[in-house]
């Protein structure tokens, strides 16, 4: 079940930080508390005491917060193989919500457990450069909102969800599933549900990626890329990716 988080571990390693088969097993073995959430339920919400860890097993979720008017910012797209929020029971309470998207499983990891996975150098070096990709990733969508238009907004998310879900092993060339609303889109990059619309279709017209239901297919990765300016640097991803 925890498949895509040791294929995310391992990835963040490669040869320099090769995950032995006793540090395997023991990611494996703490990962097995998993609960279902349907979806648009929070798994934790702002206020909550944090006393596991969160880790996505199966489905997609987001961390977001409620502005006083009701609005919502999403901030993060979380996918199988990502900690909702690694280091959280360090606080006293969620300053943030994370909610599920779709139907999904996620294992409940408890601070004890955790610091059994942290005394193992190895697994905290990649659990350490996981949190630092993460920090990256605020960082890109932060240009994303402040600096680039609706169709780089839009396009430079899609090209990112598909390196990220490609290198759990989660899409195939270039068809992935994104069970998001385009409502959660225009969340996610500042843009209302209409012009989200007008965004995809044109993305569409232009032969860049085609939707049909909740997946996408991209025909050609490298082309779009380059139409969104998407440089996947910042995701620190294994070259093939």
């Amino acid at each position: 079940m925890a498949s895509a988080f040791l294929r995310k571990l391992v990835s963040a390693g490669e040869s320099r930080n090769a995950l032995p088969a006793e540090d395997r097993d023991l990611v494996l073995s703490v990962c097995d508390d998993v609960r279902p959430c349907g979806a648009r339920r929070d798994i934790i919400s702002e206020g909550d005491r944090p006393d596991y860890v969160h880790l996505m097993i199966e489905g997609w979720s987001c961390r977001y917060k409620i502005l006083p008017d009701g609005s919502r910012q999403i901030t993060a797209f979380l996918v199988p193989g990502d900690f909702c929020d690694v280091h959280v029971t360090l606080f006293d309470q969620m300053d943030h919500n994370i909610g599920a998207l779709s139907d999904s499983r996620v294992a409940f990891i408890s601070r004890a457990r955790m610091s059994r996975l942290m005394e193992r150098p190895r697994i905290a070096r990649a659990l350490w450069w996981s949190g630092l990709v993460d920090e990256a990733v605020l960082r890109s969508w932060i240009v994303n909102l402040g600096r680039r238009d609706a169709f780089e907004r839009v396009g430079h998310l899609i090209c990112e969800m598909h390196a990220r879900l490609r290198n759990v092993g989660l899409a195939q060339d270039g068809a992935f599933t994104m069970p998001l609303t385009q409502e959660e889109l225009g969340d996610a990059t500042g843009l209302t549900p209409v012009h989200v619309n007008r965004t995809l279709r044109r993305l569409r017209e232009e032969q860049l990626a085609t939707f049909n239901r909740q997946r996408i297919f991209i025909p050609d990765v490298g082309i779009l890329r380059e139409a969104v300016s998407f440089d996947p640097n910042y995701l620190h991803l294994p070259s093939q990716v």
